[in-house]
């Protein structure tokens, strides 16, 4: 049902905590399913030096804010803009149809990041 990498980042998601001093924080919720992520990230010269993630969600939410955690080290928030739900799925070699939200829940929790930044 879920493909190797999506069950890599469950049983082995990437930057889970907080950031005690960071730049930024943002929740973001997915109203129909209830699931929650929360990303932490730290901004030096121009790019994103640590990011740090909590998510009370399914095994594809856990596996998407783990990617996209360990997708956003070292990059510019330029880097990051427009990075789509399909692209997050592509990226974990795909999502069960009823699990899309998951990839949507990553992909707003970047923009309302971004959107912080700015």
């Amino acid at each position: 049902m879920y493909t190797e990498k999506v069950l890599d980042h469950f049983h082995h998601p990437r930057n889970v905590g907080e950031i005690e001093n960071a730049t930024t924080v943002v929740e973001v919720t997915n109203p129909v399913c209830g699931d929650v992520i929360k990303l932490w990230a730290i901004v030096e010269n121009g790019n994103i030096v640590d990011v740090k993630f909590k998510i009370a969600g399914c095994v594809p939410a856990v596996a998407c804010g783990s990617w996209l955690t360990e997708w956003m080290q070292g990059k510019s928030p330029d880097e990051l803009a427009g990075l789509t739900p399909e692209q997050i799925e592509a990226a974990l070699d795909g999502l069960p149809s009823a699990s899309h939200h998951a990839a949507v829940l990553a992909a707003d929790a970047l923009k309302q990041l971004l959107d912080k930044l700015e």
